[in-house]
């Protein structure tokens, strides 16, 4: 296994951050000074400096509820991004995970790049709930329809937890985070999305 998704894969930082370490020279495999591309067993002893063991002292987490229309990722002209709007400027901080520029609610951000594998991996099954509004009265059989999955074309949604909580609106929990999905669903049932909150 390459060093960089060893650090990974034992939660010590991103990929990424770990071939920072690496080029820096704070990481050593067997006393030797490691190298972008070497690759370890567990036969093998990894050390990282101390210096960067001190850095989680300094980790950030922050819980923000962010409004609609703004973007979490690469804002197109004319948009605001999150860390923008964000009351505390730290650029060292991005946002875990994405929330659609319509929808508001709850997102993570940090200076953390080993929490996004923890929160976000497709095996950890973690639960999201947002609470939604459409256009329409619903009933039992749209209820159903969200709960048992549905075939979006490109992919079949997994089952999820789907119940009312007033006229037009319901609370869906979902364990998976495909791009637009909860309007999607929603769209193949003739319903349109009119508030999205997580």
């Amino acid at each position: 296994m390459r060093i960089n998704k060893y650090l990974s894969s034992q939660n010590y930082c991103s990929r990424r951050e770990a071939d920072g370490l690496i080029k820096a020279g704070l990481v050593k495999i067997n006393g030797q000074t490691a190298v972008l591309g070497d690759k370890v067993s567990e036969k093998d002893k990894v050390e990282v400096s101390q210096s960067v063991k001190d850095r989680a002292s300094k980790l950030k987490y922050y819980a923000y509820h962010k409004p609609a229309e703004i973007v979490t990722h690469t804002p197109e002209e004319g948009q605001y991004e999150i860390r923008e709007i964000f009351p505390i400027k730290d650029k060292t901080i991005f946002p875990v995970g994405r929330l659609d520029k319509s929808s508001r609610g709850l997102i993570i951000l940090t200076n953390d790049g080993r929490i996004t594998g923890k929160l976000l991996g497709p095996e950890m099954n973690r639960e999201k709930e947002y609470m939604v509004r459409v256009d329409k009265k619903i009933n039992g059989f749209f209820l159903n329809k969200l709960s048992f999955g549905l075939d979006l074309g490109d992919f079949v949604t997994m089952p999820c937890q789907a119940r009312q909580t007033g006229t037009d609106e319901f609370s869906i929990i979902l364990t998976e985070g495909k791009k637009h999905q909860i309007r999607r669903m929603c769209d193949a049932l003739g319903f349109v999305v009119k508030d999205l909150q997580r």
